[in-house]
């Protein structure tokens, strides 16, 4: 009976090998959490399977993305959800201006990006309302290239985050004012409470001189 040689078993099972690997390392890539809230210029920063923090403080496996824990102080493990206080959502916006909103605005129910893409887990329907890149050059006079602007996140408020801040400080406002008419009636009342209080003192005080004038007077 024939049997293979030791060195064509291993030269058959190469194939074998390389195919299982390439089937792990496909699981694997499947298995990778999305790319949410990163802009294009970062994704190769988030390509490898350990990834440092960007303030140094420490790294993270890249399972760990976007799964809804805080594991940098800085927010750079969660940069599509809002588990980090300090965690910024890039908004790509495509047609548009990209632009940088601040991770509490992720999944809040308010559209902030106009193409929707904060919204992707809160369960609303987020019409995408950016602009083409057509209108943009005509805005523009038809000139060159779709320029980008990255907006700091700190003056990052949307239409509708703004209203409801104007909202909140009318509404601050207007208890402020109701409060500060309510504290100056209760001066008032307070005030014209001691005028009585004053006026009714002066009286019975003139009635008890008057008395006792009258009294030195019978008597004399």
């Amino acid at each position: 009976m024939w049997t293979p040689s030791p060195s064509r078993r291993v030269v058959s099972s190469a194939p074998a090998t390389l195919l299982l690997r390439l089937l792990l390392l496909a699981g694997a890539a499947d298995a990778a959490p999305p790319l949410f809230g990163v802009s294009p210029q970062d994704e190769a920063y988030f390509a490898t399977q350990v990834i440092a923090c960007r303030d140094g403080s420490g790294s993270f496996p890249r399972t760990h993305l976007n799964d809804g824990y805080c594991d940098c102080a800085d927010g750079t493990d969660e940069p599509g959800t809002s588990a980090c206080p300090e965690g910024k959502f890039y908004c790509r916006n495509i047609g548009d201006t990209p632009r940088l909103l601040f991770s509490s605005f992720v999944n809040d129910k308010i559209c902030d990006c106009c193409d929707g893409s904060d919204e992707y887990e809160s369960g609303i329907h987020c019409q995408n309302t950016c602009r083409k890149r057509k209108d943009i050059a005509e805005a523009d006079g038809g000139g060159g290239e779709l320029s980008v602007t990255h907006v700091d996140a700190t003056n990052e408020f949307t239409s509708k985050h703004t209203i409801d801040i104007g909202n909140l400080m009318q509404n601050n406002n207007n208890k402020d004012l109701i409060q500060k008419l309510g504290g100056l009636r209760f001066a008032l009342v307070i005030e014209l409470g001691l005028v009585v209080i004053i006026f009714a003192f002066c009286v019975a005080r003139r009635r008890t001189r008057t008395h006792r004038r009258q009294h030195i007077l019978k008597r004399k």
